[in-house]
């Protein structure tokens, strides 16, 4: 059984995306093909969107997304509702499709509409040099707050997950990749947690917890100690495991 959940804006585009779907294979054209997720993009009606595959679940996860728990692009496109009506800037939620048997569910698929990025936050890590620099990670500390004020714990908030749009006069931040979030009291605690994926250096820590700790009325010590020790536990934790992973290899090849 297939069935569409589409924003009301785009009821009408409801027969072309099944068709998109249903010939997923030859559609569109690919802008990102990983282990786990493919995402295309299409032409349609004048616009161009985004439709996002997700990888099929194993036969466990197949019962969980149909009876116990909302899918992968369920929560992609709800979520995306919850952010617009917070004022959050995120590619426009179009529709999301799902396919499923008795046994469970099978595919599942998240379209949104394409968003033209200048750069990711990737960028401003690689390249200490990079132009404006300190204003981005100023400002995106202001979105990052907007988030926690919300009560929205984005907990995939990862240098690949914010797209960057430069405008005239300032810069837009959307997020992606939503359907890993909590709707909650964001404490302090919680709130600097939320930065620890982001891989910033000590440099990065201060000017954002500076930033932060204005927004918050914290001291900016004990915001940039917090956000510090929870980037720092993060980034030993990822390191330790890479470590392991090459250890047993080099073990193994001996």
């Amino acid at each position: 059984m297939q069935s569409i959940q589409t924003h009301p804006k785009y009821k009408h585009l409801e027969a072309s995306l099944l068709d998109c779907v249903n010939h997923f294979n030859t559609c569109g054209t690919t802008v990102t093909k990983g282990d786990r997720n493919i995402i295309k993009s299409v032409e349609l009606d004048g616009e161009t969107l985004n439709i996002k595959s997700f990888k099929s679940p194993n036969a466990f996860n197949s019962v969980v997304y149909k009876y116990l728990r909302p899918s992968k692009a369920k929560r992609s496109f709800e979520y995306a509702l919850k952010l617009t009506e917070c004022g959050i800037l995120t590619p426009f939620p179009i529709a999301y499709i799902e396919q499923t048997t008795l046994a469970g569910l099978k595919e599942s698929y998240y379209i949104s509409k394409h968003v033209d990025y200048d750069f990711d936050f990737r960028a401003l890590i690689h390249d200490p040099q990079f132009p404006d620099r300190e204003t981005i990670l100023k400002l995106f500390t202001q979105f990052t707050f907007q988030l926690h004020e919300n009560n929205i714990n984005f907990l995939d908030h990862s240098p690949g997950n914010t797209l960057i749009v430069k405008t005239e006069s300032a810069y837009d931040f959307y997020l992606i990749d939503l359907n890993r979030m909590r709707f909650e009291t964001m404490t302090f605690n919680k709130r600097m947690h939320n930065f620890r994926r982001l891989w910033l250096s000590k440099t990065m820590v201060k000017i954002m917890a500076e930033e932060y700790a204005k927004l918050y009325t914290k001291s900016p010590q004990d915001t940039y100690n917090l956000m510090l020790k929870h980037s720092r536990a993060f980034q030993l934790k990822i390191n330790s495991k890479k470590l392991r992973r090459s250890g047993r290899k080099l073990n193994f090849k001996k």
